[in-house]
């Protein structure tokens, strides 16, 4: 979100709290470069967001979101959260709505690659970039992306990285975090969070809902995204990179991940 004071077309009366004082139901809002603010923020409005290009991290509640190239995010009203990225370039084409159907769809986060249908939908939609006035074809249209959504959806749930809220688990994440690109033993977590191997693995996977090893995955596979928007590398120097001794398991676990396989950017 752009500008000190308007955002995506909210006004921001103080630091993340936002006016809405737009008439319309539904609106587009597009911009190349996205600049972010670190700070949670919250809206009423309802927020569908497609990363045209690089990739974003949604940080809400105890969760990190990674929502990457042609990929999109559903964010309820009200819900707090900020974004970062440490990608060159971002550009993301985010639609507005005051109001939703009454289902639980809407209700919740949802994470998911575009196909192709939607992406053109969304990619039209741009026409209306910033208007912010009542248009019947707008409208129409927004509403057409709106309802059709949850049939759109197929929910990547392994795109959600959990921010474990035992104090005890922080060192491990940080540790993983820190020499994902090496093998290490899980006798080495263990001492970490100064418990039996046996409790580490559980308390992790009570507090996260996946493994240790699950948690590695994934912040390998967020490393080797940040590694392609480089464009610096081959697809073996980054399996290599983010700690895979062969370009097929790296590829093997990307597309568990992401459920596409990996591609250098254009």
């Amino acid at each position: 979100m752009q500008n000190a004071n308007l955002k995506c077309g909210l006004s921001e009366s103080k630091e993340g709290q936002f006016h809405d004082n737009i008439p319309t139901n539904a609106y587009v809002w597009y911009d190349q470069n996205w600049q972010h603010d670190e700070y949670l923020h919250t809206h009423e409005r309802y927020q569908l967001t497609y990363v045209e290009e690089g990739y974003q991290y949604f940080h809400i509640e105890e969760k990190t979101y990674l929502v990457p190239q042609n990929h999109v995010i559903w964010i309820p009203t009200k819900k707090e959260h900020r974004i970062s990225s440490e990608s060159k370039t971002v550009n993301l084409i985010i639609a507005l709505f005051k109001s939703v159907p009454e289902q639980d769809f809407f209700q919740n986060v949802h994470v998911f690659s575009a196909p192709n249908v939607l992406k053109e939908m969304i990619l039209y939609a741009q026409k209306w970039d910033k208007l912010l006035t009542e248009n019947e074809e707008q409208a129409n249209f927004l509403k057409a992306i709106l309802t059709s959504l949850p049939n759109f959806c197929q929910e990547n749930n392994s795109l959600q990285i959990p921010v474990p809220a035992d104090d005890r688990l922080i060192p491990v994440c940080d540790y993983i975090n820190k020499n994902y690109q090496y093998a290490f033993e899980i006798d080495e977590l263990a001492n970490l969070a100064q418990m039996s191997v046996r409790s580490l693995q559980r308390i992790f996977k009570q507090k996260t809902n996946i493994t240790l090893q699950k948690y590695l995955q994934l912040i390998r596979i967020l490393k080797s995204i940040e590694l392609l928007d480089t464009k610096q590398y081959t697809l073996s120097q980054i399996a290599h990179l983010v700690g895979y001794k062969s370009l097929s398991a790296f590829s093997a676990s990307y597309f568990n991940v992401i459920q596409e396989k990996p591609s250098l950017r254009k």
